[in-house]
C-alpha cells in the first residue's frame, strides 16, 4: 500500500477504514481523547525532565542554602525529575499506566491544595505570594483526571465485540 514506509500518524477514521471497520462517535472521542492524553504526558514528562538545569545550578552554586534559605526546592526537582521518564514512558501506552497517571493527578491536587493553604497564610501575615504555581499544579491534576483512560473492565475492546458469534457446534 505504501512505497515506503507508512506514516508515523494515521487519521483514526483511515486506521477504521484499512481494518474495514465503523467507528462509533464514543470511540471516536476515546481514541481522541486518548491522543490528547498521550501529547499531555509526553509534554508534562519532558518539562519535568527539564527542571534538571535548575536543580544542577541549585546544587552547584548552593543558591538553596546562601540565597534562598530552603532546602525543599532541590527536592522537589528531584521529584519531578524522577517522575518525567515514567511520564514518557506512560505516553506510548496511556491505559497500561492508568495507576501513574492517577498518581500523578491526585499527587498534583494534593500539592496544590498544600500551596493554597500556604498563600492564604502568607497573604494573613501580610507576605504577598504569587498564586501561579497553585493553579497549574491543579491544572495538571484536574487536566489528568479528566483524560485519564477509563478501566478495562469496565469497556470491552473493540475487537471482542466485532467478533461473530459462535455458529452451532458440530456433531
Amino acid at each position: 500500500m505504501y512505497a515506503t514506509s507508512p506514516p508515523l500518524f494515521v487519521d483514526i477514521t483511515t486506521c477504521a477504514r484499512l481494518v474495514g471497520a465503523r467507528l462509533t462517535h464514543q470511540e471516536r472521542a476515546t481514541m481522541k481523547r486518548e491522543r490528547v492524553l498521550q501529547i499531555f504526558l509526553a509534554v508534562l514528562g519532558i518539562l519535568f525532565l527539564a527542571l534538571i538545569y535548575p536543580l544542577y545550578t541549585d546544587l552547584w552554586h548552593a543558591k538553596w542554602l546562601l540565597e534562598m534559605h530552603n532546602e525543599t526546592e532541590p527536592m522537589f526537582f528531584s521529584f519531578f525529575i524522577a517522575l518525567g521518564p515514567f511520564l514518557l514512558l506512560a505516553a506510548r501506552k496511556p491505559s497500561a499506566h492508568r495507576s501513574l497517571i492517577t498518581f500523578t493527578a491526585w499527587w498534583s491536587l494534593a500539592h496544590a491544595a498544600v500551596m493554597t493553604i500556604e498563600t492564604v497564610q502568607t497573604w494573613n501575615r501580610g507576605v504577598h505570594r504569587d498564586f501561579t504555581d497553585v493553579v497549574i499544579a491543579a491544572a495538571i491534576g484536574l487536566i489528568l483526571l479528566a483524560l485519564s483512560p477509563a478501566r478495562r473492565d469496565q469497556s470491552l475492546s473493540r475487537s471482542a465485540r466485532l467478533q461473530p458469534a459462535p455458529g452451532p457446534s458440530s456433531p
